[in-house]
């Protein structure tokens, strides 16, 4: 770092996204992108409005706000529209946690939870999860912090059903919990449908998984219309321009064509049980993921051994160092021909 860094940040450890190598051709399963193009409809909009990018984007999202309130049956003063699920849940640590109401969320969850709160000079607290890599609602019933909770849970896979939910938030009625949906289309139960019911409940998710956007980075939060005018607060204080013009027009035809996403979805979640049935044939332990990935480990092979092998025949999938989850790999679910690829690569190592 140079001289002139702040010392406020000197201690700061960022967030490590998953590698993109250029190296040589990958079957990339590593950072959880969708392994479909965008609906036909997204190409033309982004054409249309390419003649327009030298006129600032709606600060408000209007249109693109008025079609997701639609298509998740809410109003859209309870929608705010982010770059990316990143910028949301980044603005929902700034406006909901403090000394007063440090933050809480798992010992194995989606690293850039820890980020933000150093970031944002938050304490919090690591509650770690149960044997099984399972979340305790128990853990988080009336601890009197505000709670985040990856559901599905990354990169378990794992997920509380909305019975759970509702038990932290009654528990925990003045501070807010936000319920982070990244991957909940591939098999979760949405929180959305409880954001008319607790005044507390802040939902999060993204167009980057399920609707084939991560290059486009686009994220929305849903919650009770004053969380949104606090998040609006922070948006206005920071970053009012966040969704640049293509972005917004991707994401309105992006839900005007909804089913074929939700189609792709399903898709998804069946390449993931029959990958889920070869790997544990050849002997894996694999987490009941309801995500667009999988977390697997074999007794005949170490994590990092396993992707360092993987990488070297041209297939990327993601290790992470903690050494709880260290035997672990995560492996993105994609077309059946790259699992094919995937499972016939393992093979190939084990019998090696």
């Amino acid at each position: 770092m140079s001289r002139f860094f702040s010392e406020k940040y000197a201690s700061l450890v960022p967030y490590t996204p998953g590698e993109q190598p250029r190296d040589m051709q990958y079957v990339k399963l590593n950072t959880n992108e969708s392994p479909f193009l965008p609906s036909p409809g997204v190409k033309a909009a982004v054409a249309a409005e390419a003649d327009r990018v030298q006129l600032y984007s709606d600060p408000e999202c209007t249109a693109l706000r008025a079609k997701l309130a639609e298509v998740y049956g809410v109003r859209d003063e309870q929608v705010i529209m982010t770059n990316g699920s990143d910028e949301v849940l980044n603005f929902a640590f700034m406006a909901f946690a403090d000394e007063k109401s440090p933050l809480a969320f798992a010992d194995i969850t989606y690293g850039f939870y820890p980020v933000f709160a150093k970031l944002n000079n938050i304490p919090y607290e690591e509650i770690p999860l149960k044997e099984d890599f399972s979340i305790d609602p128990c853990d988080y019933c009336g601890i009197g912090k505000t709670i985040v909770i990856a559901n599905p849970n990354a990169p378990t896979g794992l997920c509380l059903p909305l019975s759970a939910i509702e038990e932290i938030l009654q528990t925990n009625p003045d501070n807010v919990v936000i319920i982070d949906e990244a991957y909940v289309d591939f098999g979760a139960d949405s929180a959305v449908t409880l954001v008319d019911k607790y005044d507390n409940l802040l939902v999060t998710q993204t167009f980057s998984k399920s609707r084939s956007m991560a290059g486009a980075r686009l994220g929305f939060g849903i919650g009770n219309e004053k969380l949104i005018t606090d998040l609006n607060t922070v948006k206005y204080s920071t970053n009012p321009y966040n969704v640049n013009r293509l972005t917004a027009a991707a994401g309105i035809a992006a839900l005007r064509e909804n089913d074929y996403y939700m189609n792709n979805c399903r898709t998804i979640a069946e390449n993931r049980a029959w990958t889920t049935e070869q790997l544990t044939r050849l002997g894996f332990t694999v987490l009941d993921s309801k995500a667009n990935f999988v977390f697997a480990k074999s007794a005949a092979i170490d994590g990092e051994t396993l992707y360092q092998r993987l990488k070297a025949r041209g297939v990327l999938v993601r290790h992470f160092k903690k050494p709880r989850i260290a035997p672990f790999v995560r492996i993105t679910i994609g077309t059946m021909e790259q699992m094919q690829i995937l499972i016939h690569t393992i093979q190939t190592i084990l019998e090696g």
